[in-house]
């Protein structure tokens, strides 16, 4: 059980790699994603699978299994053939893990998108991944009959010119058998999009190994006395890689519950943790922020909840969020996580029970049968502990590669299999490792790297400040200037050489904020993340107005 740390001979320096701390575990062979999922689904057929958190409508794990098996049985009907990709335009629905799997055991490649998201970002995926088939709802199906490709639609009704998903599950359950090519475990089966570390939006490409590696490394701390044991809450979108694997894939593995949420509203999501007592809830830091802060949750009798545990990724929690959170919910442990797309969900953690207390601030330790390493950006060079670098990562878990992008996927993965995930962290002496920022994040001020998650978590410990985000804004003399935009909490009154003084007051001179800007929103995307961009883009914008006044 004791780290492995390998020190090879490679030129004239030494190769630094780290692994996981418990021993390796085993991932089966010749199984698919969805078989592996499903195993045992008879024997836990009555126990509810998926619950509305409003309506109260429900799936069974027997109705899971019989609705992937018809779902599968009627793509493969409409001429669905392995290989092709089918885009998922839903929000999260009691329905979403059978829309997956279903196309997966028939061979195709899911592919979900943000129903969010502009047509013409749509129309980009579905062409960037040669998509032969859509499913959606009726609320998206308009906007969707631009594509030009057949669409599927989950509804009572009937929706002119659209297949209906309840229609072609009865004609399935009636239908003969069909014959479909033997589907192989190295056989593509996912293809989420991902920005990866250029900004761009990439089809990554996930086979059933990928998956079902990373669902024996992330549980591998579930015993069978947690088996159908778990109700988890599923309000991060299903269409990201975490909502995927880690609460559909992982729940019906594990024949728990999945407390389903199409959107976040404070009121409606502490009902349902009460409600449906969640004992498990994956949420987003963002989220996190209004339960310490929002004075709503003072209306609700929180020793009713029955909650064990939250996992939080996505955007670092600062210490003192954290602090606040534990001090208002205790007995609720607070565990980080990281993952990745490109390793096709959970990377390092903390959620195993039975395990040992989370290190504040860290995002757990590394999976069995993963290979870390962390090297300096200028150099390549693998460093030792407590030296922060650039995460890589190898495993069976790593992508294919980008969808028809030979140049982005030689960027990303190394001829010797190592994921260059474009995050600097570091590990320390006892196996926990930390995220500091994002590469293409950190800020260059006269040379020096400023880190914005670490003047994030500072503002955020101010009493005023209700959320921020620092950016990088172009200076003629530094080259980059840190400049935050901030929510402030209502009825404060500080001004913004206020909030930047608070945040001098804690840190080294070049690491001070240079530029405020008071905004009544911190925009952020689906899974949680800042969206720095558009923060920059605003800042700028807001500069030159006022520079054009005077």
């Amino acid at each position: 059980m004791g780290t492995c740390i390998e020190n090879f001979v490679q030129g004239e320096e030494d190769e630094h790699i780290f692994c996981s701390k418990y021993s390796p575990v085993p991932v089966p062979d010749n199984v698919t994603l969805p078989e592996f999922v499903l195993q045992h689904a008879e024997l836990y057929a009555d126990k509810v699978a998926f619950v509305d958190a409003v309506t109260g409508k429900r799936i069974t794990h027997g109705e899971v299994a019989r609705d992937t098996r018809r779902f599968s049985k009627a793509l493969s009907s409409l001429g669905l053939r392995k290989g092709h990709v089918v885009i998922v335009v839903l929000p999260n629905v009691i329905e979403y893990g059978i829309v997956a799997l279903g196309i997966m055991a028939a061979g195709g490649v899911f592919s979900g998108a943000n129903p969010a998201s502009h047509i013409s970002e749509i129309k980009k995926q579905a062409e960037s991944a040669d998509a032969k088939l859509v499913v959606t709802n009726s609320e998206n199906y308009e906007k969707l009959k631009a594509l030009e490709i057949p669409v599927i639609v989950l509804a009572s009704e009937l929706v002119e010119g659209a297949m209906n998903w309840n229609k072609l599950l009865e004609a399935a359950e009636n239908a003969g058998d069909v014959i479909k090519e033997p589907i192989q475990q190295n056989d593509l089966c996912a293809m989420p999009f991902s920005s990866g570390t250029t900004g761009v939006a990439k089809g990554v490409m996930l086979t059933h190994r990928n998956l079902v590696a990373n669902l024996c490394s992330t549980l591998f701390g579930v015993g069978p006395e947690m088996i159908g044991q778990v109700t988890t809450l599923g309000l991060i979108p299903f269409f990201h890689i975490y909502g995927t694997t880690g609460i559909c894939c992982a729940t019906i593995r594990n024949k728990g519950k999945v407390v389903v949420m199409g959107r976040f509203e404070l009121k409606t999501f502490l009902n349902a943790l009460i409600a449906h007592e969640v004992t498990f809830a994956p949420i987003v830091p963002p989220i996190i922020l209004s339960l310490v802060k929002n004075p709503i949750v003072d209306e609700f009798d929180l020793r009713k909840l029955k909650l064990q545990a939250v996992m939080t990724a996505a955007a670092p929690l600062a210490p003192e969020l954290l602090t606040a959170f534990e001090h208002k919910f205790p007995g609720v442990l607070v565990q980080e996580a990281y993952g990745l797309t490109e390793h096709s969900c959970i990377t390092l953690t903390h959620a195993q029970k039975g395990l040992v207390s989370p290190q504040k601030n860290s995002v757990g330790f590394i999976l069995p049968n993963l290979e870390v390493k962390f090297i300096d950006p200028d150099t390549g060079r693998s460093l030792p502990r407590n030296k922060p670098g650039e995460l890589c990562v190898r495993s069976q878990c790593v992508m294919q590669g980008y969808y028809k992008q030979v140049g982005e996927t030689a960027q990303t993965i190394d001829k010797n299999g190592w994921l260059h995930t474009g995050d600097i962290g570091f590990i320390d002496d006892e196996e926990n490792v930390f995220i500091v920022d994002r590469i293409k994040e950190l800020i260059k001020y006269k040379g020096f790297q400023v880190a914005p998650a670490e003047l994030e978590a500072i503002l955020l410990s101010h009493s005023s400040v209700e959320d921020a985000a620092v950016v990088p804004l172009p200076n003629e003399e530094a080259g980059e200037i840190p400049a935050a935009s901030v929510v402030l909490s209502q009825g404060a009154r500080e001004s913004e050489e206020d909030i930047m003084n608070y945040v001098a007051s804690n840190v080294a001179s070049y690491k001070k904020v240079r530029v405020v800007h008071f905004v009544e929103a911190i925009p952020k995307s689906p899974s949680g993340k800042i969206m720095r961009r558009l923060i920059k883009e605003r800042m700028v914008e807001k500069i030159k107005a006022n520079s054009n006044n005077f």
